[in-house]
Parts: structure tokens; C-alpha cells; sequence
């Protein structure tokens, strides 16, 4: 499960960007997810409660993704992905004349649940179900 949390300054995205970031995040690397995993948060704040260097942030997006459902475990998996978010979100934010930072965070597995169930391991039947039904279901 990846969760991408967007942190934005007042008047930076309206609804119609979000839906459209929404999507692209959701197309972006996870097509060997079920698309349920992905979620996307976004926090408006206002500029005087955001600051970078010290300064009030204008037109800014900050960018926390947690991954839980798949890591990064090679430095060539961790560039190729991070090129893969650039690619989904540079030419919107370009376009917008946006500034934006971005972490990712990997989270043990171990300590997630879906509707009260463990998430199936990825590439089993029961993962397979899950993406085609985009729903979990006791396994």
C-alpha cells in the first residue's frame, strides 16, 4: 500500500488537479497492485503556516509516500521508481509553476492491515484475486 500525503499551500491545487494527481500517482508504478492499495491524500495549508528556509511557502507541494506493500531494495529499484514520480508529477507541477519536495518511507508489512485482514503476499493467487475483484477477501 502506498499513501502519498500532499501537503500544498492555500490556492495551489484545485479539485480538478487532485483527481487528476490521483490518477497519475495511481498509474504512475502500481500496476502490479490492486489499485485499492493506493491512496492520496491531500492537506491544504495556509501560507502562513507553511514555511521553507524560514520563509512563507508559495505555491509549494510537499510530498510524503509510505510504501508498505512493496520496498525499494536496490539502489537502481530506488532511482528507476523515483524517476517514475518525476515522470507522473514534473510536467503538472511544471505546467502549474509549482515547487515540490518529495520522501518516500518504507513501512514493515508486519504492521498493516486491509479491512482487519493481512494483506496476501505479492505474486500469490490470493493477491491476484484481490487485484482483479479491487476488493479484499479472507484467503
Amino acid at each position: 500500500m502506498p499513501l502519498w500525503k500532499m501537503y500544498h499551500t492555500a490556492g495551489t491545487l484545485n479539485d480538478e488537479h487532485k483527481a487528476e494527481l490521483a490518477e497519475r500517482i495511481t498509474k504512475m508504478a502500481y500496476p502490479i497492485l490492486p489499485v485499492f492499495y493506493v491512496g492520496v491524500v491531500f492537506e491544504e495549508i495556509k501560507e502562513s503556516d507553511f514555511y521553507i528556509g524560514g520563509k512563507p511557502a508559495e505555491r509549494f507541494v510537499r510530498i510524503w509516500v509510505d510504501h508498505i506493500a512493496r520496498t525499494l531494495p536496490t539502489p537502481e529499484h530506488r532511482l528507476r521508481w523515483l524517476g517514475m514520480a518525476r515522470e507522473a508529477l514534473e510536467p503538472m507541477f511544471s505546467k502549474l509553476g509549482i515547487r515540490w519536495e518529495m520522501h518516500v518511507d518504507e513501512t514493515t508489512r508486519e504492521l498493516w492491515l486491509i479491512q482487519g485482514l493481512v494483506p496476501p503476499m505479492q505474486n500469490t493467487e490470493a493477491e491476484a484475486k484481490w487485484k482483479t475483484d479491487n476488493e479484499p477477501s479472507p484467503y
